[in-house]
């Protein structure tokens, strides 16, 4: 039986855990400014739990483009603007090259994987996955055909609706996961498969609930909130089935390998298991197979599809855009099956797409940060282990490098000629060590998906309706559910 702990006696001691790590932390050196925090919760009264981000942003007009918040009882450092996040992440590229250990992270993940793992271990996976991804076909001919044959069937279900209003999330999340499937696992699934179904749900459910108060209070006060009901035990549940599903294929992978063949990624990360047991590292173990491949079908699905989808409202929301882009496709692809070679005789289409991603603004707060050992970075000291927030949104908003930042503006990414010309903040795929290990597959997805269906379709909303360009709260920024009718074009 557990002993009955008062209360009040709880809130003692978490006050005094808060005021001494405050204390005993704030170091006699530089440290970056900031709001000054309450006991138990530091500074989540000011940041508020519905899109934190913003309140950073706004934090940032006030003490600069480097300063600090506790959540809860930990210190964080937030980085804004182009510059002091092009810094951190490609000048002191290894400074800031680990991730925090934020437990609900750590109870789901275990350290495995690529995208939250740590260490050596990160750095073994990493080099995996970009090895890997490049030899299955990621930048090459070879998987644009996969893509264009997605696209096949993605148009066809589109046509299946015959200009009537539906809603298109789920169909643009398995259109995109299927991509990554077919890297992770060798195959590819029907749109109403339910296995891909629950494994969408699953992402989507994570992804939206990741952020909502009750999974920020277990990162908090884990051992506590442990015990209660909430979301917490959801995202538990969701990743354990997505393991399962994950664990079961791989092993149907062991019975039939062939080292001489290997189909796709969990395909050649069996073949190094098999040559790992004569050394004595333990890297390629099945708990890092199980969460890589959650890790990559996780991004790989909700990042690209998200983004997909914010292109289409902006398309109905800026008709005149629109029929810019149709008539670019109409001049130089034509009626042609569109390829990555196209993009460099479409600047408009390319710009349109590279200003959907800036405006959309997929993961605003980025994915945390942590340094690998105590440093002076800009004129402040930022101890070994500080939790760090590259605000992407910032970056992507910067108003030094962006002329209407709150505006969709294609012309961003033209010149006055009208040619296509890059801007250096634009990093929707972050920058540095941990940069987005699929960024070369998403941009082929993107450009090969969004001139197919705009080749095919003009998108509308039915009559009457406005489109709403407000995002769903979550890790990542969804728009809002709302129908729209892809009109076959002759």
């Amino acid at each position: 039986m557990f002993a009955i702990i008062p209360v009040s006696l709880l809130l003692c001691i978490a006050t005094c855990l808060f005021l001494y790590k405050v204390i005993h932390g704030k170091n006699s050196q530089n440290y970056p400014p900031g709001p000054k925090p309450l006991p138990l919760i530091g500074n989540l009264h000011t940041l508020g739990l519905r899109k934190p981000y913003l309140k950073l942003m706004e934090l940032s007009k006030t003490y600069g483009s480097v300063f600090s918040v506790h959540i809860g009882s930990e210190r964080t450092v937030v980085l804004c603007g182009y510059d002091t996040v092009k810094d951190a992440l490609v000048n002191h590229a290894e400074e800031f090259a680990e991730r925090p250990r934020i437990p609900i992270i750590e109870q789901i993940s275990k350290g495995y994987g690529v995208m939250f793992s740590h260490g050596e271990n990160w750095r073994v996976m990493r080099r995996f996955t970009l090895s890997t991804l490049r030899d299955l076909g990621m930048g090459k001919r070879s998987l644009e055909d996969k893509i264009n044959e997605e696209c096949d069937c993605l148009v066809e279900t589109f046509k299946s609706y015959k200009g009537k209003p539906f809603e298109n999330k789920l169909i643009m999340n398995a259109a995109v996961a299927n991509i990554i499937v077919s890297i992770l696992l060798g195959h590819r699934f029907d749109y109403q498969d339910q296995t891909l179904l629950k494994l969408i749900h699953a992402v989507n459910e994570n992804v939206r609930i990741l952020t909502s108060p009750i999974v920020m209070l277990y990162n908090l006060y884990p051992s506590i909130i442990h015990w209660f009901p909430g979301n917490h035990k959801a995202v538990i549940r969701n990743t354990l089935k997505m393991h399962k599903f994950i664990r079961e294929t791989f092993t149907k992978h062991k019975d039939n390998l062939d080292v001489n063949d290997q189909r796709d990624l969990i395909d050649v990360f069996l073949v190094k298991q098999q040559e790992e047991k004569s050394s004595a590292t333990n890297f390629f173990n099945n708990e890092n197979l199980t969460q890589l491949v959650s890790d990559l079908f996780g991004a790989g699905m909700e990042t690209s599809s998200t983004t997909l989808r914010w292109g289409l409202l902006l398309m109905i929301k800026y008709p005149e855009i629109q029929k810019k882009v149709q008539h670019g496709i109409n001049k130089v692809i034509g009626s042609a099956q569109p390829q990555t070679e196209h993009r460099k005789q479409m600047p408009y289409t390319d710009a349109v797409i590279h200003e959907i991603q800036r405006f959309a603004d997929i993961v605003p707060g980025s994915v945390p940060h942590a340094t690998t050992k105590d440093l002076n970075f800009r004129g402040y000291f930022i101890p070994k282990g500080t939790r760090v927030i590259t605000l992407l949104s910032s970056v992507l908003k910067d108003k030094n490098y962006f002329e209407r930042p709150e505006e969709f503006y294609p012309e961003h990414f033209l010149d006055y000629k009208g040619n296509f010309v890059k801007n250096e903040a634009f990093l929707p795929f972050s920058a540095g060590r941990r940069s987005c290990a699929g960024e070369t597959l998403a941009k082929m997805e993107l450009f090969l998906f969004f001139t197919r269906l705009l080749q095919k379709f003009t998108f509308q909303t039915s009559a009457g309706d406005e489109v709403n360009l407000t995002s769903v709260e979550g890790v990542i920024s969804t728009p809002l559910p709302q129908k729209i009718c892809a009109v076959p074009r002759t």
